[in-house]
């Protein structure tokens, strides 16, 4: 990282130049390819393995670091778990002033998702199924994204992301983005809350 790089992200981000912003997405390094990474139930490496991660794998999502820095607790389909920080590798954004992709973002009662991926866009429902949507306006911040889509020329979304801890209702899952979506339609026009990951195993 160049120090011209630091002292505009003082500029542009103050405080926050010099420490990582959590969550953040990563990739596996040193894992040999006959091998994994574990993900342990605590940040131990004696505590019991909850699940695997492949040696080649990308867009992991670390929420937060344990205390000594050396753990960093990722998500699993119904919980959290914990990883050495030893074994991955910080994706940096593209673009700093676009949204980090891919990014996914979700809700329920009722269900839906919004999927951001480095082309295109798509919105998900059990009434819709998966719709394509263009990213019209996109914008980001410290403290997290926000992002206008088009799924029509009468139907739009607007998103707002916030780097928060978040509960999707349904499982023992934490995520560290909540967001809130307000769609404007034909029919009606309606505000839902969510969650959203940069994990994308």
């Amino acid at each position: 990282m160049t120090r011209g790089f630091l002292l505009l992200s003082a500029v542009l981000w103050p405080g926050l130049a010099l420490a990582q912003i959590f969550p953040s997405s990563y990739s596996v390094k040193g894992v040999s390819a006959n091998d994994v990474l574990n993900i342990r139930a605590e940040p131990s490496a004696t505590a019991d393995i909850m699940d695997e991660i492949g040696p080649y794998s990308l867009n992991i999502e670390v929420l937060n670091l344990s205390p000594d820095g050396r753990w960093g607790r990722v998500g699993l389909p119904e919980g959290n778990g914990w990883v050495s920080m030893a074994f991955l590798d910080l994706i940096e954004p593209d673009d700093r002033y676009m949204v980090q992709r891919p990014l996914s973002c979700m809700g329920t009662e009722p269900f839906w998702s919004v999927s951001l991926y480095p082309r295109g866009a798509e919105y998900n429902s059990p009434d819709t199924g998966a719709v394509p949507m263009t990213v019209t306006h996109e914008a980001v911040a410290p403290e997290g994204f926000f992002v206008q889509l088009e799924e029509g020329p009468t139907l739009n979304r607007n998103l707002v992301v916030t780097r928060e801890a978040c509960s999707d209702g349904m499982s023992d899952r934490a995520f560290g983005f909540a967001t809130r979506m307000f769609t404007e339609a034909p029919d009606g026009n309606s505000a839902l809350q969510g969650c959203c990951t940069l994990d994308h195993r």
